[in-house]
């Protein structure tokens, strides 16, 4: 795979596994919005991935699900994803994709943009759950890049 290929499916792969341990953490117990922050996610992931595919989407951008949909959605987006990448050439990440978003405007972005907002998007709300978390008296899971790669659990 392609650097530039390679460095997206790494940020995909640290994705899965930041919400995996979000999911896990929110087991303990999830405070208000924190629940909806995680589905929020998922349903995002879903779509974005559905856009990029061209397929229509499968899920709201905003799912009411629960824990366990997210973490079964999580295990769907981390196979898309991985088989999405492997099927990309590092000149598609250059590409225009057309797209309607959920208000139902147009826009164009490119494949390599559409990336990025994703798991900089995840990472958003995921930093929103450890707050409300932390807020109710309750441990974040600790979810930061460096710590996944220092301890070897992203490759």
């Amino acid at each position: 795979m392609a650097p530039e290929l390679e460095h997206q499916a790494r940020l995909f792969r640290y994705e899965a596994w930041a919400n995996a341990e979000v999911i896990e953490a929110l087991r303990a117990g999830d405070p208000p919005k924190t629940l909806r922050w995680m589905a929020h996610i998922i349903g995002a992931g879903t779509v974005w991935l559905s856009r990029l595919r061209q397929e229509p989407p499968s899920m709201a951008v905003w799912p009411d699900l629960e824990l366990e949909q997210c973490a079964n959605g999580n295990a769907y987006l981390a196979a898309g994803w991985a088989d999405y990448l492997g099927a990309l050439g590092p000149d598609d990440l250059g590409d225009s994709l057309g797209y309607r978003n959920s208000q139902g405007e147009y826009w164009t972005s490119t494949i390599g943009d559409i990336l990025s907002h994703v798991t900089m998007h995840g990472a958003y709300h995921r930093g929103q759950i450890a707050a409300a978390l932390r807020e109710a008296g309750q441990t974040p899971a600790y979810t930061d890049f460096i710590h996944a790669t220092r301890q070897g659990l992203i490759t």
